[in-house]
């Protein structure tokens, strides 16, 4: 995005506007990935789970999903699932359609299914496949979206690689150097993203990184960002990755962005992840970037973070003049319903219920 971009997204922000927005577009993959957040059984708060939800397809998926957008007004637009691509048809209808509302579409897909090379071509349209490790763990892990089938899928397409670091992938001093050289290589890598597994609360799970695995992780980093200039990373990721946001509430990317499942009304909080993700554990690369972001200076003590934080205190006052359903409900509720932390809101079950219960602008 451009200087621009980020003028718009802070005239959002003041008009009381969530600049993000997530939407599993579907409940159907043909993955069973270990450690899957979405099919988690409390990514939706505990009461129903993804493959439990009605979605849709066809006319109802196009229009429900182009009307968050235009509820929400947002900048960035990620589609995520599920597995995205088993709507492909409808989204080769609903990205020119977010991009006339002047957002930024972007499909996260494990790219089991061939992408549409006229998407990438889009300058306004990124698509961000999941690719996890090297093929001897991917393969298994996340059959059937081989490298095989991958490279074929993404023939004559420019895309994001996104990493999710587990521990098995630390056993091997040069396993991440390895998967590094490779995609940075790949003539159709726009850029590679990197996150390490962030698990739930009180999770026991192989793919959790050690302590000693993370500190050589983040020590690694200055060196992959000089050999590799295709990996997206920031002078202090290093710093976030071992002080990630201590709760949701300190979050800029939670707190910046509405997240919907497949029916389109049921919210997943406190973030992308649902459930009750272990924030000292985040690694999620969104997260971290903007939490690098929002510690860089403007102006003598005047950071970025107090920037997006004052914005978002005029947004929550410009929400009272807006009509209720078109607030966004997590900076707007202020009743005994809702928990205030710091500058945001972290809504209790009798208020998630409420909010599943939305119509769809």
């Amino acid at each position: 995005m451009k200087t621009t971009d980020v003028v718009t997204a802070w005239g959002r922000i003041l008009s009381g506007s969530m600049p993000m927005l997530s939407i599993e577009v579907t409940r159907e993959c043909p993955l069973s990935c270990p450690g899957c957040y979405a099919y988690n059984d409390t990514h939706l708060g505990g009461g129903v789970v993804l493959r439990e939800l009605s979605d849709y397809r066809g006319d109802d998926l196009v229009e429900g999903v182009v009307g968050l957008v235009r509820k929400h007004r947002p900048l960035h637009v990620s589609l995520v699932g599920g597995e995205p691509m088993i709507r492909h048809r409808e989204l080769s209808r609903i990205l020119p359609r977010i991009i006339e509302l002047g957002a930024w579409p972007m499909v996260v897909t494990s790219a089991v299914i061939r992408i549409p090379p006229e998407w990438t071509a889009n300058e306004h349209v990124r698509v961000t496949i999941s690719v996890d490790g090297l093929p001897e763990h991917h393969d298994i892990r996340r059959k059937p979206a081989t490298y095989e089938r991958i490279l074929k899928n993404i023939e004559g397409c420019r895309v994001n690689v996104h990493l999710t670091v587990t521990q098995p992938m630390m056993e091997r001093d040069d396993y991440l150097d390895d998967y590094f050289e490779f995609w940075n290589g790949r003539e159709e890598t726009r850029s590679i993203w990197l996150s390490t597994y962030t698990p739930q609360v009180g999770e026991q799970a192989p793919e959790i990184l050690t302590p000693e695995s993370k500190r050589r992780l983040i020590e690694k980093l200055p060196t992959w960002r000089q050999r590799f200039p295709k990996l997206l990373m920031f002078g202090k990721s290093g710093e976030a990755f071992a002080r990630p946001p201590a709760s949701p509430a300190q979050c800029t990317f939670a707190t910046m962005s509405a997240n919907y499942s497949a029916d389109l009304k049921t919210r997943v909080e406190p973030c992308i992840f649902g459930g009750t993700p272990d924030c000292k554990q985040c690694g999620c690369a969104v997260s971290i970037a903007m939490h690098c972001l929002q510690d860089y200076r403007l102006k003598g003590p005047l950071k970025a973070g107090h920037f997006v934080r004052g914005s978002m205190r005029i947004g929550r006052w410009v929400n009272r003049f807006r009509p209720q359903q078109a607030r966004p409900e997590r900076w707007e509720h202020a009743d005994g319903a809702v928990k205030h932390l710091g500058l945001v809101t972290i809504q209790d079950a009798s208020a998630r219920e409420d909010d599943k219960r939305v119509e769809v602008a």
